[in-house]
């Protein structure tokens, strides 16, 4: 995850001391261990069908959903092991009936607790809940506007129910995120997106990549070409240096591509050396992408991932194991190869790459679905061979 408005302009995020913390202490010595932040795809039901979803979210629960008392046990967990977040996910969270009680539970135990949401089913009454639940941020997903946006959702009038959800929680002062996954059927539309969050007064927007898993891996052909995502990158950047210009607060974050802080790096050392040496800085703490190190997913089923986008890939089962012994069993190769990739890189470019240590590979899924090889080049890889220290 890539703070555009932090490394742009230093807007400091609520999570920015995790995404951001050094490297080291005071004195020089390496800090102790971060638990990661969890993403729980607490359900796989959902009320829409969207064709890019991850989760492959259907009508109805997996038929060995955890149960309550299961999830309070794993969440006991997290909190023993020091997770600081959970993101409740889904499928769509708010089918879940028991989605608020164990929201509770977890703030209870010292986690702070956010929710991702497609927004159609927050009416006034279901803003208030998710507000006195205590919920931290609440991403409502928006892929387009109006119509573009329900042909995403298959679902007429999905834009205007979730617009409506998002207004309901600006209204009561609810901290939301707009949430948006770029593809080549919606990003002429991110300037009126940016508008739309302007207009409406939202805090925050999550600009993600798409990810080529689930029904992701079935509009591969619908991604941006590299040029496509290069200008849909500066027009996120432009917006965000005029937002900080005229005084109006917004965090901007663009997911799942690693390239994106190289190349913010790149563009700022042509116009303001001094603040590209900052925004290095900051990607070296960051480290870049983090799956299986400072971020993990466990599904609705109790399987343990390196992310919430690759389901095919389990450490074990939270049944059997509680997370914080699961996630620090090296024994399990590739989740011991994720923390320290590096060597393990197989293609032709990462393992050359003059920015592999703010970068980390990228997203390892993307590179699994295309080439086979969960160690090849991710192809959403966007920086040429020259920008990043490769001689053909």
């Amino acid at each position: 995850m890539i703070s555009i408005s932090r490394l742009l302009c230093d807007n400091i995020g609520p999570q920015d001391s995790l995404r951001y913390s050094p490297n080291a202490n005071a004195d020089g010595q390496p800090k102790p261990f971060q638990p990661p932040i969890v993403v729980w795809n607490c359900t796989r039901a959902c009320n829409l069908h969207c064709i890019h979803c991850y989760a492959s979210a259907t009508n109805n629960c997996s038929p060995d959903e955890i149960s309550t008392d299961e999830a309070k046990t794993f969440i006991k967990g997290l909190a023993d092991f020091g997770v600081p977040v959970i993101l409740f996910s889904g499928g769509e969270p708010l089918m879940r009936r028991d989605l608020f009680e164990l929201a509770d539970f977890a703030r209870a135990h010292g986690i702070r607790v956010a929710l991702s949401t497609n927004g159609t089913l927050i009416d006034r009454e279901m803003a208030v809940r998710i507000q006195n639940a205590g919920f931290a941020e609440v991403g409502i997903s928006l892929d387009g506007i109006g119509e573009n946006n329900d042909k995403f959702r298959v679902q007429p009038g999905a834009f205007e129910a979730a617009l409506t959800g998002i207004r309901h929680c600006v209204d009561l002062k609810q901290r939301v995120s707009l949430r948006l996954t770029i593809t080549g059927h919606n990003h002429k539309e991110i300037p009126a997106m940016l508008d739309l969050i302007e207009e409406e007064n939202i805090p925050r927007v999550c600009f993600y990549h798409l990810a080529y898993t689930g029904r992701g891996d079935k509009i591969i052909k619908d991604d941006l070409t590299h040029a496509e995502t290069r200008a849909a990158v500066d027009v996120i950047c432009d917006r965000t240096i005029d937002w900080h210009k005229r005084g109006i607060a917004k965090e901007i974050l663009t997911v799942d591509n690693a390239a994106d802080g190289v190349y913010l790096y790149l563009r700022a050392r042509l116009t303001d050396p001094e603040r590209a040496e900052t925004i290095y800085s900051l990607l070296k703490r960051n480290g870049g992408n983090s799956s299986g190190i400072k971020i993990g997913a466990i599904d609705d089923r109790g399987n343990v991932h390196p992310d919430q986008f690759t389901w095919h890939h389990t450490f074990g089962n939270i049944r059997e194991r509680k997370f914080g012994d699961i996630w620090m069993d090296t024994s399990h190769p590739l989740l011991a190869a994720l923390k320290d990739r590096k060597k393990v890189l197989s293609g032709r470019r990462c393992p050359q790459c003059r920015y592999l240590e703010v970068c980390n590979g990228n997203l390892r899924v993307r590179a699994e679905s295309v080439s086979g090889d969960y160690w090849e080049d991710d192809p959403a890889c966007y920086l040429s061979d020259e920008e990043i220290g490769i001689i053909a």
